[in-house]
């Protein structure tokens, strides 16, 4: 049987003691935050522990706070989130580290924990711009070669600046400036005179 998350939480707490720098319940799971500078201790910590057993990286995903609180977020601007699962144990965990530099987002990488963690930290890598310091690989993993900039970023523009096509009469693919006039598009909200009314 799983451990409750409050259980969970007591034992990561006393494995990791004071390298936590902030621990919560949140949507059913337990969640611990950590300094970047404990990010691959605290994760071998987690694996090799046998009361904790994590032994299963689920999902690595970058996240940018700058928007966040409608622009009243005051700390780091991007996040590194991890799921955990231990498969023999039967229980998650939710790990989080901000990284230190938002002009340079970086963080080591995991690969010599969960080798399994490769195209995550691609990913986050294409997406946001955090670098995996250590990682084997690191390159863009979703968008193309030539591609400018990280698209989850939130001041990244909607509209990209170019496009990409296959000209049939040069018999290749050109990038041209986007021919996408922006515009916002408002839905017409048809109701019923009584529409919510008890």
């Amino acid at each position: 049987m799983p451990l409750t998350p409050e259980v969970l939480l007591d034992r990561v707490i006393a494995a990791l003691g004071d390298k936590i720098l902030a621990h919560k319940i949140a949507c059913g799971e337990a969640t611990i935050e950590v300094a970047p500078a404990d990010w691959l201790a605290v994760c071998a910590t987690l694996r090799d522990t046998p009361a904790l057993a994590f032994d299963l990286m689920m999902d690595l995903c970058g996240v940018d706070y700058s928007a966040y609180k409608e622009g009243a977020w005051e700390g780091q601007r991007f996040a590194v989130v991890l799921h955990l699962l231990s498969v023999r144990r039967n229980h998650r965990l939710r790990v989080r580290a901000f990284c230190g530099d938002d002009e340079l987002p970086m963080l080591p990488s995991l690969m010599e924990i969960w080798p399994a963690v490769n195209w995550f930290e691609r990913e986050a890598f294409d997406l946001f711009g955090i670098i995996f310091e250590g990682h084997p690989d690191l390159r863009r993993i979703l968008t193309d070669y030539g591609f400018i900039g990280h698209p989850f970023r939130k001041d990244f523009p909607i509209s990209g600046h170019v496009e990409m096509r296959y000209d049939p009469e040069l018999k290749r693919v050109v990038y041209q400036p986007v021919s996408i006039d922006p515009r916002e598009v408002t839905p017409r909200i048809v109701r019923e005179d009584n529409y919510g009314a008890a």
